[in-house]
């Protein structure tokens, strides 16, 4: 081989080895490469297996990071050897080291970490969900386990003194009888009160469609930047019901107990030989002792109420559908004779995936039935009227019946008196939600809602009070409204990074239908009958019989948006246009906008050393609009004709007719009342043992609506609906959660809330509709108080404001010092209510108790004023503090008889004890409950908790205390779970 050719083949062999070389370096490259890299996958669960969406899933040390999709599924590349961080607000972090053996396709169970659980907690916010957290509203959560327990004859007695700011009042211990609500104070002076009730989505229902033992939780929506998405309903505040649903697994529940009740308290009269004892002292000669020894009162009341309760429900799910169905039964006796409430409720709902989870369907169905016997309440002036001495029997046997004003046998009104009503309860609806998109979703929700009652009352011709004097009396009424919806609405929601942003925009159409008719007779020949014969009765009068139907619609459009940043900065705004048939033609729409910020300050880096004490702090912020019409009612802006007394004489047909002319004038103007309100808030935490939200705000109501007197002419009617006051709510709430003690064998948790509202009528006039005050609170019917009002509603005053002369005491005489100036006596509006619980569980005993109170509220004690009056003796009987009480003068209406009802209720008090079984979630649970055990007050009527709404008689006690019971419940509740 010559040089030249040894030269060329070097070259060559050279260059392979070059090109070799390359191609090993480029394999170990990609070799290393791939060892250094590694693309993982998997799905993050919570502890019951449901996914996990939004879980931040970063690699340490570095920017990478991802978030899991709605299925709790994520990808991310890391490289090997490094930590990947999973983190999610209110669970425990988790660290997962990647090496060459980390599966591609991991499952994460995460844990709740329970300090910071409350984070996490998804709250309904109308049409949707959001986490507490990311929350820029007013909105306060509790969930089915801190419900008052009970006999709950009444679904929202379970929230009383659990939400601060709201307000439920009980005004009589009748079992038939719920509580009023009010949140933030009143914002009407006619139209309702009353919170939105929304039940599983559906807006405007009885809250008594659900039952208590059907509940998941309860979201109370306070401010108009929670509210405004419900435009025109939303001005007294939302009350959104979540109901228990399918869940993994076949569950079975059964709750049940029996209480036994008595009568907490009584008023204080003469009795028998106290009467006869004040007879002889003062020789009064013209006493007749009938012979007996009766406590009215107590011949009332049974010595022992019943009540009994049993709830079964069934569960069963899994990943793609899921049913529940319960069915449950209360009867409980009044402490009142022939008084009580027996229900009877059942509900089924279900859900169903479809298309790999692009399609959800949920249905459900409510239904209860109500029977019950209204109490003539003029028993208990009667019981407070009548002589000791009279027995309730006479020699005959029958009621005894002596002649006086007011002064009928009570026992007698409540035996011989037949009345029944009986109600039925129906909510049916049907879900579906389309995920169209990756990020949109469209739901639709159709709902028909129908309640129906009828009553039935018939007074025998031997009864003393309207049977004798009409020969009998029966009567048959019968009413039913319908509501029906549907609304459909758009999500979008989508994770950029630290950027979130959900947002929706939807339809709703809601329609009310109502109707009834009633008709009465009297002048029966037999008692036979009862009330299902009314043609029997021969004696028939003008206005017997009468029917009525009435129809409105709402048409609503309406959107939200939220925006958050990294967790720490979030924006929320909403708008609602509503359309109404109750408006006037020049208000048929109005709009209805809201905005609120939030900052979780402890998410800034400034905070960072904080943390071991300050757990959260995050500061909100909003403004917003809201509507009420309900106190419009159906075609008050049109003029109406009605039938009257007058007749015409028709020559055509030569017959007297009854005549029809104006009873209500146009208002082309008339529209909702319109609240403005700011709210400032604060959530904190304390510690990982303490979690807490202060709330302070403002409400002012526009356009109050008042039927007022108009001239006639130039109007036909001379009263007329319209817009014009102005009223204002302030006030502060406070809600305080602590874990106190959080140790394997025993814990013990302690919540109270807080608030104080200050109510002011800022405006009732304008140039076209004048008045100087409304005078309320009638007095008429009391002895002596005829066309005599309480209450005054003037500018500068709060709603329940009395009216009326200072009394400075009594004078040497006994008689009444008494000023000559009417002034503000005393006002019905609490200074501040509070609400407190604890519970304590050691082993497996639990222990706890549950309180409200209301303080620095007066009512009027009519009661007292009219039964302290010394020309009752001896005929009447008075109440036994009266003959210390120096009193010589009839008595009048003053500041004497206004008496601060401030107190504190010991709601609730229970011991039980659970037995676990090996199959975990199993148990069996056994209880004693005892409810209304004490009650802190200074008030000298028979209970301080009275009714302090509405226009007629707020906070005044007249003869109308139905006693409340004490209650000791024996019960168990048992779980099986598969």
């Amino acid at each position: 081989m010559n040089s030249k050719n040894t030269k060329a083949a070097q070259s060559e062999c050279g260059s392979n080895q070059s090109l070799v070389f390359l191609i090993f370096m480029l394999f170990l490259s990609a070799g290393l490469f791939a060892q250094g890299k590694k693309l993982i996958s998997g799905t993050i669960y919570d502890s019951a297996g449901g996914a996990l969406p939004g879980v931040s899933v970063l690699e340490s040390g570095t920017t990478n990071t991802t978030v899991t999709d709605s299925d709790g599924k994520f990808v991310l590349e890391v490289t090997l050897g490094n930590t990947i961080v999973v983190s999610y607000i209110g669970f425990l972090t988790q660290n997962i080291t990647v090496d060459a053996t980390t599966g591609s396709a991991l499952i994460l169970n995460m844990q709740e970490d329970v300090h910071m659980l409350e984070a996490v907690e998804l709250v309904s916010v109308g049409y949707g969900t959001m986490r507490k957290s990311d929350l820029t509203g007013a909105i306060s959560t509790v969930t089915s386990e801190n419900l008052v327990k009970g006999a709950i004859p009444s679904t929202e007695l379970a929230l009383q003194g659990k939400v601060a700011g709201l307000t439920i009042i009980r005004g009589s211990g009748d079992p038939s009888n719920g509580g009023s609500i009010r949140l933030r104070g009143g914002t009407s002076l006619t139209a309702s009160n009353s919170p939105l009730i929304v039940v599983d989505g559906v807006a405007g229902v009885d809250i008594n469609v659900v039952q208590p033992s059907d509940i998941k939780s309860i979201d109370v929506l306070k401010d108009a930047s929670a509210t405004a998405i419900y435009g025109s309903r939303g001005a007294n505040g939302v009350i959104i019901i979540t109901t228990k649903g399918g869940s993994k697994g076949l569950s079975i529940v059964y709750n049940g107990y029996t209480g036994l009740s008595e009568s907490s308290n009584h008023l204080d009269m003469l009795s028998a030989n106290q009467w006869r004892s004040h007879v002889r002292q003062n020789s009064l000669t013209d006493a007749i002792d009938y012979g007996g020894n009766t406590d009215w009162q107590d011949e009332l009341e049974r010595p022992t109420a019943v009540t009994q309760s049993h709830t079964l429900s069934i569960s069963s799910g899994n990943e793609t559908s899921g049913l529940r169905t319960s069915l449950s039964y209360f009867d409980s006796e009044g402490v009142i004779k022939t008084t009580g409430l027996e229900r009877l409720s059942a509900n089924i709902s279900t859900y169903q995936y479809a298309l790999d989870k692009a399609l959800k369907f949920d249905a459900g169905l409510f239904a209860n039935i109500d029977k019950w016997h209204p109490l003539d309440y003029r028993i208990f002036e009667r019981a407070f009227n009548l002589n000791p001495t009279i027995p309730v029997y006479d020699e005959n046997g029958d009621f005894t019946s002596v002649g006086g004003t007011l002064y009928e046998n009570p026992v007698e009104i409540l035996t011989n008196r037949t009345v029944d009503n009986e109600r039925h309860r129906v909510l049916g609806y049907f879900k579906t939600e389309a995920q169209i998109f990756n990020d949109f979703q469209a739901t639709v929700n159709l709902s028909l809602e129908h309640n129906a009652m009828q009553g039935s009352t018939y007074k025998p011709s031997y009864a003393v009070m309207e049977g004798r004097t009409e020969g009998g009396y029966a009567q048959k009424t019968y009413a039913e409204y319908t509501t029906a919806q549907i609304e459909t609405y758009l999500s979008y929601s989508k994770l950029i990074g630290k950027h979130s942003i959900n947002a929706l925009a939807g339809y709703s159409f809601f329609e009310n239908i109502y109707e009834g008719f009633g008709a009465q007779r009297s002048g029966f020949e037999t008692d036979l009958f009862s009330y299902n014969n009314l043609g029997a009765g021969y004696n028939y009068r003008l206005g017997d019989v009468y029917s009525y139907k009435g129809k409105s619609n709402l048409v609503s459009f309406f959107g939200r948006a939220n925006y958050s940043y990294d967790g720490k900065y979030m924006v929320t705004g909403t708008i609602r246009r509503d359309g109404s048939s109750r408006f006037g033609a020049n208000n048929k729409w109005g709009v209805f906008p809201s905005a609120s910020v939030a900052w979780r300050i402890t998410g800034e880096d400034f905070m960072s050393s904080t943390q071991d004490w300050l757990t959260n702090l995050k500061l909100r912020a909003g403004y917003g609009v809201t509507g009420n019409q309900d106190g419009i009612g159906e075609y008050k802006s049109l003029s109406i004709l009605g039938v009257g007394q007058d007749s015409y004489y028709d020559p055509v047909t030569g017959t007297w007719s009854l005549a029809y002319s104006p009873t209500q004038n146009p208002n082309p103007d008339l529209k909702w009342e319109s609240t403005e309100q700011l709210n400032i808030g604060l959530d904190f935490g304390l510690f990982n043992r303490i979690t807490g939200t202060l709330e302070i705000y403002s409400k002012k109501t526009k356009d109050l609506l008042y039927t007022y007197q108009v001239p006639q002419p130039p109007y036909l009617v001379g009263t007329m609906l319209a817009n014009v006051g102005e009223l204002s709510n302030k006030g502060v709430e406070l809600t305080l959660n602590a874990n106190i003690i959080n140790r394997d064998k025993f814990t013990w948790d302690a919540n109270v809330v807080f608030a104080k509202n200050k109510q002011k009528i800022e405006k009732l006039s304008n140039q076209i509709y004048e008045t100087e005050a409304i005078y309320s609170g009638s007095l008429h019917g009391l002895s002596g108080m005829s066309n005599q009002f309480s209450q005054i509603i003037a500018e500068g005053y709060p709603v329940g404001t009395f009216w009326g002369v200072e009394s400075s005491g009594l004078n040497e005489n006994g008689e009444f010092i008494l000023g000559t100036e009417e002034k503000a006596i005393g006002n019905v509006q609490p200074d501040f209510t509070l609400g407190l619980g604890m519970n304590f569980t050691y082993h497996n005993f639990d222990f706890g108790f549950t309180g409200y109170g209301s303080f620095g509220q007066e009512v009027l004690n009519a009661t007292n004023m009219m039964l302290y009056d010394p020309n009752r003796l001896p005929a009447y009987n008075v109440p036994d503090g009266f003959l210390g009480s120096g009193i010589t003068s009839a008595p009048k209406f003053s500041s004497y008889w206004i008496e601060d009802a401030s107190f504190f209720r010991l709601q609730t008090v229970s011991i039980g004890y659970t037995i676990p079984f090996k199959n975990k979630g199993s148990k069996l649970r056994l209880y004693v409950l005892g409810e209304n055990l004490a009650v802190f007050t200074n008030y000298n009527g028979v209970d301080p908790e009275i009714d302090l709404t509405g226009l007629a008689n707020p906070g005044i006690d007249r003869f109308n205390n139905y006693p409340r019971p004490t209650t000791i419940s024996f019960g168990l509740n048992f779980t099986l779970t598969n």
